[in-house]
């Protein structure tokens, strides 16, 4: 019987829809919408949803806090406009939280937030589950997990592997994150810091999760093998990969030719997407070889147009030999998003680093094949079409006949085969629409937003069942 007096709070750094906050976001929702008390804490909050409550971190800053911060930002918003501008605000920062700017000039990690000790006391009732997300972004103190997590079950979802490391979300090709970090060969991968703490800061997230209770998930077993290998497994209790899912009502296969109607795309041309949110600069991706194999592809495809749409990218469209590269701005309604998938014959994904990104997702909801580098969890989404070349990046179990495959999985950096396998999709026409065919079945069958949300609340009631034996047990209730 479901139980629907289970009180469930999300933490997350932001209410956007935007990136990977759309994950805690439909699960709020979603759990609000099945009747269950649905809370989610936020550093930044954008909605006005009376139900998301804002981490009051600026609020417990004293007077003299808040008016230096309020002289750093008018200071630092001159930026390279008045010479010296920015370290004098970088100064009234230091005289706002001198041990905050301490530390940050230090390189270690900022774990200066107050409000993360209220966060039992946000929402109108005690919580049975704390739900965390992304704890990276300048919102959350990490020390305050061991003590919550004693109090009541704790869910600790990972989207990338900033909690295993010293400093960045992703490690790229170093490993160092598995003996204790330190001699870091790049600083400045997200999250940035000064000066080499990295050992300094990997100690500490050590000590903070040996005292906890976690039970942790992530959305691939790639993530899950590389928890298993890292300081967070001693602090955790059970682990179990959920993957994410997408809201099925909105992003579904349309007729193709209505799709394009609607957003003035030309009928006959061969259009292949790709979407997110920077995509130009983001350091995780990897535009600049996904551009060069769209446009090696439509050199080879004589006679037939080519547009390439950048869904979330800055700049003016141009004209590449074949190719027409349109960048269009972010857009919100996922209804207006599903429709450039459903107007697509190809969506690709280029990256350098990537756990389980939702365009992948919702572009095979959408019925779009998607061809990608095969890299983090993107393995686990797409099941690549076995082809007859022994330099595939993905494993056996990643291959799949006609019957079953979704797109196409190319090594990282292979502008060669990510060009080909383009090219090849583009020129047959029912391999496409097979891979059409199975890729909207495969994510109704894996992705669909309501088995996530079910697999969630299924662990929840069992996590609140045996917090309240303990309670019996330790003779509390």
């Amino acid at each position: 019987m479901v139980d629907r007096s289970l009180r469930i709070l999300q933490v997350s750094p932001s209410d956007s829809i935007g990136g990977g906050h759309i994950i805690p976001w439909n699960l709020f929702r979603s759990y609000r919408a099945r009747g269950y008390s649905s809370w989610m804490a936020v550093g930044h909050k954008l909605s006005r949803d009376s139900d998301v409550l804002k981490i009051p971190n600026r609020e417990l800053q004293g007077g003299w806090c808040r008016f230096w911060l309020t002289v750093s930002h008018r200071l630092e918003s001159f930026g390279g406009r008045v010479r010296g501008a920015w370290r004098v605000g970088d100064l009234a920062r230091g005289l706002a939280e001198p041990r905050r700017w301490l530390d940050e000039h230090r390189g270690f990690e900022d774990f200066h937030f107050p409000g993360s000790r209220q966060l039992l006391t946000l929402a109108p009732k005690l919580p049975d589950i704390v739900h965390f997300h992304n704890l990276h972004g300048g919102y959350f103190d990490l020390e305050v997990l061991p003590r919550l997590s004693r109090e009541l079950p704790v869910v600790l979802t990972l989207h990338d592997a900033w909690l295993l490391s010293g400093h960045c979300a992703h490690s790229l090709d170093c490993e160092r994150w598995k003996t204790g970090c330190g001699r870091c060969p790049d600083l400045s991968i997200p999250p940035a810091i000064r000066r080499d703490a990295t050992h300094h800061n990997w100690r500490r997230k050590q000590r903070i999760y040996a005292e906890s209770r976690l039970y942790v998930a992530t959305p691939s077993q790639w993530l899950m093998d590389k928890v298993a290998q890292s300081m967070l497994a001693a602090g955790t209790v059970e682990a179990r990969v959920i993957p994410n899912g997408v809201d099925l009502s909105a992003f579904h296969p349309a007729d193709k030719r209505w799709a394009r109607v609607s957003l003035n795309l030309p009928e006959k041309a061969r259009i292949i997407l790709c979407a997110g949110t920077r995509i130009q600069t983001n350091i995780w991706k990897d535009y600049k070889t996904m551009q060069a194999a769209i446009g090696r592809a439509a050199e080879r495809l004589q006679k037939q147009r080519v547009i390439f749409i950048a869904l979330g990218a800055a700049g003016a469209g141009e004209r590449i030999g074949e190719m027409d590269v349109r960048c269009l701005p972010y857009q919100k309604e996922p209804a207006v998003v599903a429709r450039y998938y459903q107007a697509a014959d190809l969506y690709v994904h280029a990256a350098h680093a990537d756990t389980f990104p939702s365009t992948v997702l919702e572009a095979l909801a959408c019925g779009a094949p998607v061809v990608a580098t095969a890299v983090g969890g993107i393995p686990e989404q797409v099941k690549g079409l076995k082809v007859s070349t022994s330099s595939d990046a993905h494993s056996d179990r990643n291959i799949y006949g006609m019957d079953k495959a979704t797109g196409l999985l190319v090594p990282p950096a292979g502008v060669e085969e990510m060009a080909r396998g383009i090219e090849r999709l583009l020129e047959a026409d029912l391999l496409r629409r097979r891979m059409s065919e199975n890729a909207a079945k495969d994510a109704r069958e894996r992705f669909d937003l309501q088995r996530q949300v079910d697999d969630y609340l299924q662990w929840y009631e069992q996590l609140a069942q045996r917090a309240a034996a303990r309670e019996i047990a330790a003779g509390i209730c």
